[in-house]
């Protein structure tokens, strides 16, 4: 397998590690909101963007009424999840530039960044060896706050 292929499988996998674990959210919304699993499943649905999704869970986690030891098993885990979307974002919300083989060397952010009297655009990083290791960590990572989730769902009695 040649490098491009090989980082994007890796970009793939990413992506179907954090969707999977985002899905996992659907658990939380149930079992915070007392509501049955195709009620949080609407809920989900609704939500258009994980970071509406993770705060709603954050909130959930939040209300008096939630115990707290369910909030202080939940709150750690979506701070983690949190951590982990910056990377995931990033390559999906990022174009490549190629190097004469024809292998990825680079990406660039496609967001703006207002300043007072200029903008910037683009961010440039390189896809490199380091890069390559942060994405393999980040899988891992996002695997492991999965289980915990499932954990966490399983402890508390939440919706399956």
């Amino acid at each position: 397998m040649d490098e491009f292929q090989r980082i994007l499988l890796l970009i793939g996998r990413l992506n179907y590690t954090w969707t999977n674990t985002e899905s996992l959210l659907i658990h939380l919304i149930a079992g915070l909101a007392r509501v049955d699993k195709e009620t949080a499943i609407v809920i989900f649905l609704t939500l258009n963007t994980t970071r509406a999704r993770i705060d709603l869970v954050e909130r959930l986690a939040k209300m008096a009424k939630t115990p707290k030891k369910q909030r202080a098993e939940i709150l750690p885990l979506l701070g983690r999840l949190n951590e982990q979307s910056k990377l995931r974002n990033k390559y999906n919300h990022c174009i490549y530039s190629f190097d004469s083989k024809g292998e990825i060397s680079h990406t660039h952010q496609m967001r703006i960044f207002d300043g007072k009297e200029t903008i910037k655009y683009g961010k440039v990083e390189a896809m490199d060896d380091a890069e390559i290791i942060r994405i393999s960590d980040c899988i891992e990572n996002i695997a492991e706050v999965n289980k915990e989730i499932w954990n966490v769902v399983r402890a508390n009695g939440f919706p399956q």
